[in-house]
């Protein structure tokens, strides 16, 4: 017999369970609650929130999982208004405007105008002939494609290999030659298919764009933190569902007993949870272990979306000791230059609050898609490592005065070509499973602003009619 908990009350409408509390989870289980229908949310872990939490160790505000988003989602502006957060958004300051790239053992400025990129040393004067030549790019028949092949039918071989890759790397930390570019960027794919041209299609859109707009509404397209942290948003979820969440419940199997989902737990309490509905907003990966007694081949479409693994090292410096201070964003690295790492964030030009005065916060992102060896390195080699890049990027030979290292083995899923086919298998195959549903960053969206705005539409599809 299937026992409920002191948790859950007797069902008057259908009940959903959530199994997974990220993000996605989260704002999921939000929706539902905000409306009335009855939701709980099962977390294996002591926490919920995932990768997002802010530590707070001597004066550093370091973030484990992501640094921040970009003000451009409606979803989260709805999100952060409705949760009461808007006077704790925080800008990034103006200095983070500026970017480099890591080449040939130099930063280089990514170009801010079309003058400014003609006169780059980024890309040799081939390069930069070819990039204006994109007006005449053609547009491709395949249903799939990498993004290294996209991009050298629009930019050729030389801004695939430095621009765009780092721009990938900055998302995904994936492989060129094998993320797919209509999963990747869908929206590069959407103006090619209209436009042909990404030059013409973004000339053509510019002067639609809001030239201002308030943080927080979801169209500003600005990077934004929180005071206190991207946790702030974590714990106001929390509070928001209380009494609908229970943590340390890791799920043992799922089963499907008449019209109803069955969760049974591995110790503790509870011991087991029926619901009318169940989402899955867990990694891919997990979600194919507990869907394998089910359906095998369900179980091997989740099984086959890769994750590239990612070493975060925060480093804090006196900036007494450091020639010059950093300013800017930070700086990513191109694939083809070989280094370990794929870039560091100058968080404290950034998000100045994040260090205490007369301190410098620098992030170093290593491995990868194509480097997943590194996450399995020592923190003392992980710091030398960053410490190595730094040297060659900035000129940093002092010793830091904070460390603080995470490593993510599974960190970012991959979306590889034949992304979209496998969802659409994934699809079909849930499709046979009533009730079941799945969610997260393993399928539409990597960022917290996908995770967002796909929880939302998925509340709005279980809306009972």
């Amino acid at each position: 017999m299937v026992r409920r908990t002191a948790l859950s009350l007797a069902p008057m409408a259908a009940v959903t369970a959530i199994v997974g509390g990220g993000i996605s989870g989260l704002v999921l289980a939000y929706a539902l609650k905000k409306r009335g229908e009855e939701a709980m949310l099962f977390e294996s872990t002591d926490r919920v929130g995932g990768t997002i939490r802010t530590l707070d160790r001597d004066g550093f505000w370091t973030e484990t999982g992501p640094n921040a988003f970009l003000d451009r989602e409606p979803a989260m502006g709805n999100l952060l208004s409705a949760l009461g957060l808007l006077s704790k958004v925080r800008l990034a300051s103006p200095a983070s405007k500026e970017r480099f790239l890591l080449v040939g053992g130099e930063l280089l400025a990514l170009p801010s105008s079309p003058l400014s990129f003609f006169t780059s040393r980024l890309l040799p004067l081939g390069g930069r002939l070819r990039v204006l030549g994109e007006v005449f790019s053609r547009r491709s028949d395949a249903a799939d494609e990498s993004l290294a092949e996209f991009g050298r039918r629009h930019f050729g071989k030389a801004a695939t290999s430095v621009l765009l890759d780092a721009i990938q790397l900055g998302i995904f930390a994936g492989d060129l030659n094998h993320l797919s570019a209509v999963s990747a960027f869908p929206q590069l794919k959407r103006m090619e298919r209209e436009h042909r041209s990404l030059t013409l299609a973004m000339i053509r859109t510019a002067k639609k764009r809001p030239k201002d707009a308030t943080p927080g509404t979801g169209i500003g397209g600005q990077m934004v933190s929180l005071e206190g942290g991207l946790q702030q948003l974590i714990s106001a979820l929390e509070g928001a569902l209380e009494g609908s969440i229970q943590r340390s419940a890791p799920v043992e199997s799922i089963q499907r007993d008449g019209r109803q989902w069955v969760l049974k737990f591995r110790g503790g309490t509870p011991e087991s949870f029926a619901a009318e509905r169940l989402i899955l907003a867990v990694p891919s990966f997990v979600a194919a272990e507990l869907l394998r007694p089910l359906d095998p081949r369900l179980a091997e479409e989740l099984s086959a979306i890769s994750y590239a693994p990612v070493a975060v090292v925060h480093l804090g410096y006196d900036e007494k000791d450091l020639a010059v201070r950093p300013e800017g964003l930070g700086f990513l690295v191109p694939s083809r230059e070989a280094r370990p790492s794929l870039g560091v964030l100058f968080i404290s030009s950034t998000f100045p609050w994040r260090a205490p005065p007369g301190r410098v916060l620098l992030t170093c992102l290593m491995g990868g898609a194509r480097k997943p060896g590194i996450v399995k390195f020592d923190d003392e080699r992980l710091e030398q490592l960053a410490r190595a890049e730094l040297r060659v990027a900035l000129s940093i030979e002092a010793a830091p005065c904070f460390r603080e290292i995470l490593r993510w083995p599974r960190g970012i899923p991959q979306y590889n070509v034949g992304h979209q086919a496998r969802l659409a298998r994934i699809d079909a195959s849930v499709r046979r499973l009533p009730g079941l549903y799945l969610t997260g960053n393993a399928y539409r969206g990597v960022g917290i602003n996908d995770c967002v705005r796909n929880a939302f539409e998925l509340a709005e599809a279980l809306r009972t009619p």
